[in-house]
């Protein structure tokens, strides 16, 4: 099924995020915690594609088995700069042979010798589009990508990734509700009409915020801070406090009409399951 489709159901739709092993050998353990979380029966479920392609083979594998095994819609994540058109174009035939209809098109972090045949996520969208008849999602920023001079620049170029033919977008993660609701105004603005998925990160554990925050620039709201100051040296506590939160900010989306909410799981199927056991009656 494409998300897109999905996406137009009246009742709001909960999905997942999960990402694939670095190494065969922890392969199984991988296996494991996606096969729980497929369990959790979300409207769809998404694969991460490690850095310049290394896990690409895992990525559409565990895509292939949670739909054919599991019965689940899913979407593999496919980055571009750090390939050449050869190479996306047998991973793209890859995709379409074992029936995957969703791809999410990155441009992923540039590497220290970046591909020649890409810049931007537009021109790998562009190629998609014409090789199949492919749902392509595209990611988005709610603060503005840190590369990005100004915000006005940002949701430019994010207009030219759904122009190019992005048939939904993906918030990067983000703590603080009003900056996303200020973003989704401002990207209407701009003539981007397409629905936006709100991604939402339950902070777990210490160590997690802390390389969140170092890699991403999110910004971090007091409350959350306070919570981590209190619980971050007590793990179950910790544990406990973010799922919390995060229960309690997905809750305000919804209430606030947002329609479609895309959990990074960090492959925890216990995160997973207590927040869609948080939210049962309220979204798929």
């Amino acid at each position: 099924m494409k998300i897109k489709d999905i996406l137009n159901r009246e009742r709001p739709a909960l999905s997942f995020e999960v990402f694939p092993p670095k190494k065969e050998s922890s392969y199984q353990t991988v296996e494991r915690a996606v096969h729980e979380i497929a369990e959790l029966k979300p409207a769809f479920m998404s694969v991460t594609y490690g850095a310049g392609g290394g896990t690409s083979r895992y990525t559409v594998d565990i895509a292939s088995n949670l739909m054919q095994k599991y019965g689940v819609t899913a979407m593999v994540h496919l980055t571009c700069v750090s390939s050449g058109r050869d190479q996306i174009r047998i991973l793209t035939d890859q995709i379409k042979a074992e029936g995957i209809e969703n791809i999410l098109a990155l441009r992923g972090d540039i590497p220290e010798v970046p591909g020649k045949d890409y810049r931007y996520a537009s021109e790998l969208i562009r190629e998609l589009k014409a090789a199949g008849d492919f749902c392509i999602g595209g990611a988005c920023y709610p603060e503005g990508h840190p590369e990005s001079p100004d915000r006005r620049e940002d949701l430019r170029r994010l207009k030219e990734k759904v122009d190019a033919g992005c048939d939904f977008l993906t918030t990067q993660m983000f703590f603080d509700n009003d900056l996303f609701y200020y973003f989704l105004s401002e990207a209407r603005k701009m003539g981007i009409t397409v629905p936006i998925l709100a991604g939402v990160m339950p902070l777990t554990n210490i160590r997690q915020l802390k390389r969140t925050l170092s890699l991403s620039g999110t910004h971090l709201p007091v409350r959350l801070q306070r919570m981590a100051d209190r619980f971050g040296d007590r793990p179950e506590a910790m544990k406990q406090a973010g799922i919390a939160y995060a229960t309690e900010q997905i809750i305000d989306l919804l209430a606030n009409g947002v329609h479609a909410v895309h959990i990074y799981t960090m492959n925890h199927p216990d995160v997973a399951a207590q927040i869609k056991r948080n939210l049962s009656g309220l979204a798929d």
